[in-house]
């Protein structure tokens, strides 16, 4: 998917100023037959352009006195404390050749196993790689549910609704939903048992191993806590020998 989203950015360099951190993140451009380039873009706005284009959608990325690139965001790195972005990858795409990507599944409807019948809904998985041209990238695929009658009702991989320019790169009897069905009241007590065995079963390895220990200790006590047993006094020069 071509999408109108624009993203500006500067060129990097290792004379930079440690503070354009504060409202910019570091990226790299890249590509086939292309040299990489340092860049920076601004934080707010590369935010804004990420929740909306994701990982599948082409945007127009405006090089510092160089003029615009198509380009896909290929990747980001997030910090693990803030989760703020710190770096970001921008792969430039020819429109003549097909490339792969990741695109988010985004299910959709009410399952009657669910609303009805009581089920929990299972996701097998939440994005899927595909391959096709730049120009007939998805920004998402849309997963109806509602088609989840009983809990004999699967949706897989070959019924999503794309396009035959879109290759899916995952098997097509891969099940991507299902509604799984609740448990019984003698389910939910012999798991309740079972857990209870667990928790016991981890509870005698625990005493067992405390009372291992406190046995070893009481050892090295007692065996620190034995009077030394005395050397007799050797014999001196002036002492007799007894016959």
């Amino acid at each position: 998917m071509v999408a109108d989203l624009n993203l500006e950015t500067k060129k990097r360099t290792k004379k930079d100023k440690k503070d354009l951190r504060d409202e910019n993140v570091p990226a790299i451009l890249y590509g086939k037959g292309i040299e990489n380039e340092q860049l920076w873009v601004n934080k707010k706005i590369f935010d804004k352009v990420y929740d909306e284009a994701g990982e599948s959608t082409i945007l127009k990325l405006a090089l510092e006195g160089n003029g615009e690139r198509n380009v896909v965001i290929k990747d980001v790195q997030n910090d693990i404390l803030s989760g703020q972005p710190i770096h970001v990858d921008f792969y430039q795409v020819r429109m003549d050749e097909e490339i792969e990507a990741e695109v988010e599944l985004e299910f959709i409807g009410e399952s009657p196993a669910v609303k009805e019948l009581g089920g929990v809904l299972v996701k097998n998985m939440d994005a899927i790689e595909i391959k096709c041209l730049p120009g007939d990238l998805l920004s998402r695929i849309k997963v109806d549910i509602s088609r989840i009658k009983t809990f004999d009702d699967y949706i897989y991989i070959k019924d999503l609704d794309v396009s035959d320019k879109v290759e899916i790169l995952v098997d097509a009897e891969t099940v991507v939903a299902m509604v799984s069905a609740p448990r019984t009241e003698e389910e939910m007590a012999e798991l309740e048992t079972e857990v209870k065995e667990d928790v016991t079963k981890v509870e005698g390895v625990v005493k067992e191993e405390e009372l291992a220990e406190e046995e070893t200790e009481e050892k090295e006590k007692t065996e620190k806590e034995k009077p030394k047993k005395e050397r007799p006094a050797r014999p001196t020069g002036g002492e007799e020998k007894k016959k």
